[in-house]
């Protein structure tokens, strides 16, 4: 902060104003920065609820569940609303949003742009630079200004939003966008704001009479999904970014820095983040969550790379969203259940079964999927703790119905795959 430091003092500026950080770290910064002149944080603006609107919608409730929280938006900000009543008289269409990928989709194109004078010269300093980087920056398709965000946000409302719902969890081989908005780094930037990208989606679906579940599944995640992991960020306290409650101590493999796995589904999706700095929810979770989780690799060191190789990473949505969704690691504060999968999941929302070395059937033996190996050695492992999240009880009964000979037999797999790896 030198320089910062010697044009307060050239220019005699007595009061510096700073928009208050989403993230706690770079708060801490501006909080130790001396620099001869008052600090006045201004209030956040890239989120509808402040951080005391949250904490006082935390009190006296015995669960902190995101779609209770998520009704709540919905009437303070009379969000696809008739009076007190949801419109579609339901508050979530999620089921209707499930649908795996089958023949031809005709998915919509995304609208990316040229690179103009100013990211050229920031991709030619970032590529001369002497330290680590991730992914490729031969091109920068994303939009850089507060124009170019405004017009993704209008193709998303014409071109992808009537479609989004139904195919919203599928992924599929050469696909890296499908219909998703591609809006989350705009309103993390806050290029956007998120009620007006809500209201967009509202009002089309008034004017065009738009599929609801599309609609509603798409506010869900901006009015719903993101606000609620801005305040769950700034719930948990200062020691969440250290629980690890599977007690996972495996390092990260090199291969989610490379890209270099013989495993499809990972392969396809590493390689995808390598060119976009993008991959979708589905991705993220049922993927790269899900096989961080199930074969053990540390929270941190996930959490990490998450933050290294995403255009939309910030502290307060990869802790929450990395940490506590996706790898449970805080034994149940914000998912109501680990969500771990075999590769059954996988061949049934994907294509990338199909195209892989690897059985998707297969637990054991040299053709095995690792996700059916880990996912089964997984459950093993932690059974006494997951009997205690209620929504484990069916598939641990599944556990019951393995032969303690198969179940040797996959725990000397999972060592096997290790040994490889590390």
């Amino acid at each position: 902060m030198g320089l910062l430091a010697v044009l307060v003092e050239e220019n005699q500026i007595t009061e510096l104003r700073v928009m208050e950080p989403n993230d706690i770290p770079f708060l801490e910064v501006i909080g130790n920065l001396e620099l001869g002149c008052d600090i006045t944080l201004v209030p956040n603006n890239h989120f509808l609820w402040s951080r005391e609107d949250f904490q006082n919608w935390t009190k006296n409730r015995k669960r902190l569940l995101m779609e209770d929280f998520y009704r709540e938006g919905r009437k303070r900000f009379q969000v696809l609303m008739e009076g007190d009543k949801p419109i579609g008289r339901k508050w979530n269409f999620d089921k209707d949003n499930r649908k795996p990928p089958k023949g031809k989709l005709n998915t919509p194109s995304a609208l990316w742009f040229e690179v103009d004078d100013i990211t050229q010269e920031v991709i030619e300093t970032v590529n001369s630079l002497s330290i680590p980087t991730y992914g490729e920056i031969k091109e920068f398709p994303w939009g850089v200004t507060r124009q170019q965000a405004l017009q993704v946000l209008d193709w998303f409302i014409e071109n992808r939003l009537p479609g989004f719902g139904t195919y919203q969890d599928a992924m599929v081989t050469g696909e890296d966008t499908m219909w998703h908005s591609l809006l989350s780094p705009y309103l993390n930037l806050g290029l956007l704001q998120p009620l007006e990208v809500i209201q967009a989606a509202e009002t089309a679906y008034q004017d065009k009479q738009l599929p609801l579940n599309s609609v509603e599944g798409f506010i869900r995640q901006v009015l719903g999904w993101r606000e609620y992991m801005q305040g769950i960020y700034h719930y948990v306290g200062k020691n969440y970014p250290q629980k690890n409650w599977f007690n996972h101590t495996q390092p990260l493999p090199e291969f989610f820095w490379t890209g270099k796995t013989k495993m499809n589904c990972l392969y396809q999706i590493l390689s995808q983040i390598q060119r976009t700095g993008y991959a979708h929810h589905i991705q993220r979770l049922m993927v790269l969550s899900n096989f961080a989780l199930i074969a053990g690799f540390s929270p941190q060191e996930v959490e990490n790379w998450f933050h290294a190789a995403f255009i939309d990473a910030y502290d307060w949505v990869m802790q929450t969203n990395v940490m506590g969704m996706g790898l449970f690691a805080d034994g149940g504060i914000l998912a109501s259940k680990p969500y771990a999968a075999s590769a059954n999941y996988i061949n049934k929302m994907s294509d990338y079964c199909k195209s892989c070395v690897y059985n998707h059937k297969q637990r054991t033996g040299k053709d095995a999927c690792p996700f059916n190996f880990f996912y089964w050695d997984f459950l093993h492992r932690h059974r006494e703790k997951l009997q205690t999240q209620g929504r484990m009880t069916f598939i641990l009964k599944n556990l019951d119905r393995m032969s303690q000979k198969e179940l040797d037999s996959i725990h000397q797999q999972v060592q096997a795959w290790y040994l490889q790896h590390n």
